[in-house]
């Protein structure tokens, strides 16, 4: 399967007191890289479908750290669709800089119908958006 590459720049303010990315940035890139994997393919965590309105909350969120980032390093983050279930889909994410792997993480989110009353609740994956999915980690 193909992967989705997101090229980003360490910002100072991503940093920590000793000059190095704070643990809790690198979900942020994980998610970062996820909404432009999605966007690439005219799609969001939060969208609208036959007037409803779907969204993709995490059910779980994994990062192992191998070794750190520093103020304005050039990252690339990979994304691959590592699974896709009747509800849920789950990703593979692998932060780099150049040759060197400083994070190895994981995210599963599951398709929700969004109701601002009612708590989320889990819909089967919509055939055109798995088309879309399937093209995107074949593409």
């Amino acid at each position: 399967m193909a992967e989705f590459i997101h090229n980003r720049q360490v910002q100072f303010a991503e940093t920590d007191m000793g000059g190095i990315v704070h643990f809790s940035t690198f979900f942020r890139y994980m998610e970062e890289a996820e909404h432009q994997f999605l966007q690439s393919l005219g799609l969001s965590v939060v969208m609208y479908l036959e007037g409803k309105k779907l969204g993709m909350p995490r059910v779980s969120a994994k990062c192992d750290f191998h070794h750190p980032a520093r103020f304005q390093d050039m990252l690339q983050i990979f994304v691959k669709l590592q699974r896709m279930g009747t509800s849920s889909l789950s990703y593979d994410v692998n932060i780099k800089k150049g040759d060197m792997v400083l994070a190895t993480g994981n995210i599963v989110a599951v398709l929700c119908e969004l109701n601002d009353q009612l708590p989320p609740k889990s819909i089967p994956i919509p055939q055109a958006m798995r088309d879309l999915l399937i093209g995107g980690i074949t593409g």
